[in-house]
């Protein structure tokens, strides 16, 4: 069930910078149009923290046309609706201005004059970057804050306020100021089992109360709630967040129920099964299944807090994770979970419980691992099947194994012993003298290979069963041989009743099209080129081996 768009409406009042134009063609701002009347912006709801911001600080110190122009672009954003740049995107915007504006005031300081538009330029982008370097926050931060003030910048470009250059070595931004940047990242890793089963432990303690006749409903309970509710269904932040009161919906089978949570970024829904039927975990109709006490707990929660939702503000109405605060100068009023209330909440939990890493250090928890303990656990369950995991998580097969899948102890060890023989090969100079040619491909033991007759000096020529052996290979020189073997397969046909066919030889040439070929150009081994040549020279001159003139019958080799 798709969510129904809902269109904002704009306001038709869009904020408008008054200026003019000089002799040169330079954008002026009127001087009684700085500063404005309101210098705070206010965002309004939204996933994040920011409520506003207040530009105050940066009129007055030499930058008034620049402050001004920033301020009435994200003015100008938040009047266009969530449909164009959404609310808590704006927000960051602002965020990173203040580093922007804040160099351009020690910039105005140094020259000892005011900037203006047309002072934004490449010179000044540089100057920026290296003021962002000199902050001592990392580089993937640096960029982050670049990103966004360059946005901001752009849009004021395309609007004709700033001249923006494209290309040669003047233009306004550089090419790629940080390069490898994707490198220097250290993305959130997956709980460890030892990690994930004591975090299991804490939470499933720490939830306790919840089942209580007469229990206060807290930020900090429904906080490790939904911990809990991540953990096992593996969805993002801001989609659990923004959980709606009606987000349990039923499910074509008994005892079982869809989670469907919104995604604001892809504008699509998300869903994950909850069962009730049994508390192993399996998998179901490509979507993770989870234990019923999930399903429960949502439960629970939506009926301890619907008093709440009566209450609560307009732009808090439905959603799931409310509750009221007891102290503060808000207190008595209804709130909902933000992403603050959650890494509180985390830090909490595991100083209550200990828990620890494999170094010792404090566990670090956040919604982010969650997800990747959720797919790393996810492609355990099904024996490492990358489309199931990746359906799971709502992502392509692609992005999933790139940015969630970690390598366990046995790929490591794989890995490992594939290196000590490729050294080997190399000091001894026998570099691709493991694999052994045979007349269907390449065998890594044709002596005590698991279709071989492990007999004194007897070499394996049991071709039949070749795809079907763990030592058996094939590259891009092999496939002439391989579709050889294929058509000499499909020849036996009409030498031989219909039935015996069937059951001995039919799954070879199955096997060849469905898992070797098309595996091979999925994964880019095999050209299309190089595959639809082999098979064409393979159907009219065979390789001599599979030539009906020297083998008369297949079952020499069953």
């Amino acid at each position: 069930m798709r969510k129904r768009k809902v269109f904002t409406k704009a306001d038709l009042c869009v904020p408008q910078i008054e200026y003019l134009r000089d002799r040169d063609d330079n954008v002026v701002i009127l001087p009684e149009a700085i500063p404005p009347s309101n210098t705070k912006v206010l965002f309004g709801p939204n996933p994040t923290s920011s409520r506003s911001v207040d530009f105050a600080r940066w009129y007055g110190a030499g930058i008034d046309p620049i402050t001004y122009a920033c301020q009435r672009q994200i003015e100008r954003f938040l009047s266009e609706g969530e449909a164009i740049v959404a609310t808590s995107t704006v927000a960051s915007y602002a965020r990173a201005l203040r580093d922007f504006l804040n160099y351009c005031m020690l910039r105005a300081t140094a020259f000892d004059r005011g900037l203006v538009l047309a002072d934004v330029n490449r010179d000044l982008i540089d100057g920026y970057l290296g003021h962002l370097a000199g902050l001592g926050v990392a580089t993937t931060t640096q960029n982050l804050s670049y990103a966004k003030t360059k946005s901001v910048l752009i849009a004021l470009g395309r609007r004709g306020l700033i001249d923006l250059l494209t290309s040669g070595d003047a233009a306004t931004f550089p090419n790629n100021p940080f390069p490898n940047i994707n490198r220097k990242a250290n993305p959130e890793t997956a709980l460890s089992k030892r990690e994930r089963q004591a975090l299991t432990v804490a939470l499933r303690h720490a939830i306790k109360p919840i089942w209580d006749e007469d229990v206060h409903v807290t930020g900090e309970l429904l906080s490790i709630i939904l911990l809990v509710v991540a953990l096992h269904t593996g969805r993002n932040t801001t989609p659990l967040l923004e959980m709606d009161r009606d987000c349990l919906r039923p499910h074509p089978k008994d005892n079982i129920v869809f989670l469907v949570l919104w995604k604001r970024r892809g504008y699509n829904s998300s869903k994950v099964a909850l069962r009730a039927e049994s508390d192993a975990e399996r998998v179901l109709e490509s979507t993770p299944s989870v234990k019923t006490s999930v399903e429960r707990l949502i439960r629970r929660v939506i009926a301890l807090t619907q008093p709440l939702d009566e209450e609560a503000p307009s732009y808090l109405k439905g959603r799931v994770w409310l509750y009221r605060t007891r102290a503060g100068r808000n207190a008595d009023q209804v709130h909902a979970l933000n992403a603050s209330s959650l890494l509180w909440a985390a830090s909490s939990l595991v100083a209550r419980y200990n828990l620890t890493d494999s170094d010792g250090k404090p566990l670090r928890i956040n919604i982010s691992r969650l997800r990747k303990t959720f797919a790393n656990r996810i492609f355990e369950l099904v024996d490492g099947d990358l489309a199931i995991t990746a359906a799971a998580l709502g992502n392509t097969p692609e992005v999933t194994d790139k940015h969630y899948l970690a390598s366990d102890e046995v790929t490591r060890r794989s890995w490992q012993f594939m290196g000590e023989v490729l050294v080997q090969e190399l000091l001894t100079q026998t570099i691709g003298a493991t694999f052994k040619n045979t007349p269907t491909g390449r065998c890594a033991d044709p002596v005590n290979g698991q279709y071989a007759p492990k007999r004194q000096g007897a070499t394996c020529m049991n071709f039949i069963n070749c795809l079907r052996c763990s030592h058996y290979a094939v590259t891009a020189e092999d496939l002439y041989k391989l579709f050889s073997f294929y058509f000499r397969v499909l020849a036996e046909r009409s030498r031989m009743d219909k039935r015996r066919w069937s059951r001995v030889y039919s799954h070879i040439p199955r096997l060849i099209d469905h898992y070797i070929v098309a595996e091979g150009l999925r994964r880019g081994i095999f050209k299309v080129a190089a595959v639809d040549a082999a098979r064409e020279r393979a159907r009219t001159t065979p390789h001599p081996f599979w030539s009906v003139d020297l083998i008369d019958s297949l079952e020499v080799f069953a």
